[in-house]
């Protein structure tokens, strides 16, 4: 039996703060938080001084890192990638795919099944999020037009089956992948409006059937206007739709994303990176799909200006959004773990820190840098 003890001078939670307290784990398992506690010899202790610590972050929409993507479909990126994502609060990720041929998407979800058995030495892999083909090239963005099709049963369900889907993004306006979402929901799939163009009334009855997320609010789909609310205005009026963010302050200005908080709350609103695998690498040329994409200025962008994912971290998101809108570091970590991960039906074991949680932990400096990064109760990243 393994022990993990975490000595916190402050412990930050998505509803409360607790001062000089021990977190006690057992085989990855939280057990008790405590004012006071013996230390088994052989428990791996870590005394977090006067730094914060602070629920693992989760990532349910992120492509790559480090010249690596998820739809290279083999065990390196995604390891790479899970290591990365550690160095930046991460304790779990969620490996998002895009629009492409059959058998390139059944490579990456085979890949993501072998990889979720096998483990990886970073941040734990949840499952897979499927971002296309069943979206509306209208509102394409970076994924690859000509890939971009209607929902398929026998190919959908084919990737249900394989139990490892944990969010698909759809544009729920066209017949065939509205169709999808009775699969989805019975296969415990959540199933998010994105790269759409439907008008607020299609928006909210697909709400109604069952559609309980957006993704990257406000990019790739039809936006707010005040005559047509559209995707935007549907998300924002909904409360019962978790709206995604990239908070990097080039996809959203922050002050729509001030607006973005105060009308879904931090209870609705999950904070991505969908980042791509420039991210920890800087400027230069990359790829997407078939696409080439050049970051500069850290903004990643196609060869015709659309931009094409982010080179964001989750924790400068974090740090982001509470500079955007003045919300309480408790409402940060909400929206980098537990909103994600309940979104995604895992809000019982991820996100917080409590008995019966998983111990993902992540420690921050007083200038909420990364220090250390625990997952399932395992060291994983400390900052040199």
């Amino acid at each position: 039996m393994s022990t993990l003890v975490v000595r916190c001078g402050t412990l930050v939670m998505p509803t409360e703060t607790q001062h000089n307290v021990y977190i006690l784990a057992q085989d990855g398992v939280i057990k008790r938080i405590t004012a006071a506690a013996d230390i088994p010899s052989d428990a791996t202790y870590v005394d977090a001084g006067d730094r914060t610590v602070v629920p693992g972050f989760v990532d349910i929409h992120v492509h790559g890192a480090l010249d690596h993507d998820t739809m290279d479909a083999t065990p390196e990126a995604l390891e790479a990638m899970s290591r990365f994502f550690a160095s930046h609060g991460v304790t779990s990720f969620v490996p998002t795919t895009m629009t492409a041929a059959r058998a390139e998407i059944d490579a990456a979800l085979d890949n993501i099944k072998v990889m979720m058995s096998r483990g990886t030495s970073g941040a734990q892999i949840l499952g897979a999020h499927i971002e296309g083909p069943y979206l509306n090239v209208k509102q394409c963005g970076a994924q690859f037009p000509d890939l971009i099709r209607p929902a398929n049963r026998e190919e959908y369900c084919s990737w249900f089956e394989r139990g490892i889907a944990r969010l698909i993004t759809i544009a729920p306006e066209i017949a065939a992948n509205a169709d999808l979402i009775d699969e989805a929901l019975l296969s415990n799939v959540t199933v998010a409006i994105g790269h759409s163009d439907a008008d607020y009334a299609t928006a909210q009855r697909c709400f109604m059937r069952g559609v309980s997320q957006a993704t990257h609010t406000f990019n790739g789909m039809r936006g707010l206007h005040h005559r047509e609310p559209g995707v935007a205005g549907a998300v924002l009026a909904n409360d019962n739709v978790v709206a995604q963010l990239i908070a990097d302050n080039v996809h959203v200005h922050p002050a729509v994303m001030n607006i973005i908080y105060k009308c879904k709350t931090p209870a609705k609103l999950a904070l991505i990176t969908d980042a791509m695998e420039a991210v920890g690498l800087g400027d230069g040329a990359y790829k997407l799909g078939p696409q080439t994409i050049t970051v500069r200025d850290g903004q990643a962008r196609t060869a015709s200006g659309s931009l094409a994912g982010s080179t964001l971290t989750l924790d400068t998101a974090m740090r982001n959004i509470m500079t955007a809108t003045g919300c309480t570091l408790n409402e940060a970590v909400m929206m980098c773990g537990l909103t994600p991960a309940a979104s995604i039906k895992l809000g019982d074991r991820k996100g917080n820190l409590a008995p019966g949680y998983d111990a993902d932990i992540t420690i921050l400096d007083n200038q909420l840098q990364v220090q250390t990064t625990i997952v399932g109760g395992r060291i994983v990243y400390n900052r040199p």
